[in-house]
């Protein structure tokens, strides 16, 4: 998939002589075009959410537009993004990494006839530790002259949100049960972040145990997965659930479960205590 639609081939070279850009004619219709006016391209930059969270996605849009008279020749769209943010993936084949590990570079192997356009699409992870504003910036250009070059360069500032802190640890009733005995586990999560978090979820992993109900959330299983959402936390709070599970009667000597918190809409500036895990055996007799 390239950044434009296809255009022609290439038809004209501009040369630069004392100053004055000069035009060696390799084709006479694209010289036509060339004297009737040159390429007037055009660059736009969007950043998506418009408010970043700390460890969590970010993408920019970048739509660039020929709109003519003359077509575009080999244009080049340079996307320098922010240092705190690291880039995971760009939808365009032709791009390829720039000068430093924070700039793409998307360069258009065929010219770009008047009233093309295209877009780039670039996503990245926001460092925990970032503070905005983010800086992203966007420039256009190609080997005709422009005579509007002011709209040929994009940039964008993403503020930062303050992110949260959560917290989960898990505790088991009893730290053994019989086979095919019930056992419950005790998870608490705890937001110590500056502000209330309001869609904080907790999944678990029960690796082998039978899940069977729930109180102090609403939990449900999907994908191999039990997730569960908590009531709003606000900050210096806690939030608590119990969960009840059913030991396998036959296999493994003890079962391990997993439990994972995060928020959707909040970012997480301390994601090493995200995840914790406890482990409860099997006993016989």
């Amino acid at each position: 998939m390239g950044l434009f639609s296809a255009g022609i081939a290439a038809g004209l070279v501009l040369l630069v002589v004392s100053g004055a850009p000069a035009v060696v004619n390799v084709s006479s219709r694209h010289s036509q075009r060339l004297w009737g006016g040159g390429a007037d391209l055009s660059v736009r930059l969007t950043a998506s959410p418009r408010v970043a969270q700390p460890g969590q996605w970010l993408s920019y849009e970048v739509k660039v537009r020929n709109a003519g008279p003359g077509d575009a020749v080999l244009p080049v769209l340079t996307i320098t993004m922010p240092d705190q943010v690291d880039i995971t993936a760009v939808n365009v084949t032709s791009c390829h990494p720039g000068a430093s590990q924070h700039e793409v570079v998307c360069p258009s192997p065929t010219d770009i006839q008047a009233g093309d356009s295209g877009a780039v699409t670039i996503l990245g992870v926001v460092g925990t530790g970032a503070r905005g504003p983010l800086h992203a910036s966007a420039r256009l250009t190609s080997e005709v002259v422009d005579g509007n070059e002011a709209d040929n360069r994009a940039e964008v500032l993403t503020k930062v949100g303050e992110g949260a802190d959560l917290a989960v640890r898990l505790s088991p009733a009893k730290g053994s049960a019989k086979p095919g005995e019930r056992f419950t586990v005790r998870a608490a999560v705890r937001n110590s972040g500056p502000g209330p978090v309001r869609d904080a979820r907790v999944y678990f992993t029960e690796h082998g145990a039978r899940f069977l109900s729930a109180r102090g959330a609403r939990c449900a299983k999907r994908h191999g997965r039990l997730g569960c959402a908590l009531r709003p936390i606000r900050s210096g709070a806690r939030g608590t659930l119990s969960l009840v599970f059913r030991m396998p009667r036959r296999g493994s000597r003890e079962v391990d479960t997993e439990a994972t918190v995060y928020s959707a809409r909040v970012g997480d500036r301390r994601p090493a205590n995200n995840q914790a895990r406890m482990r409860v055996s099997l006993r016989h007799g």
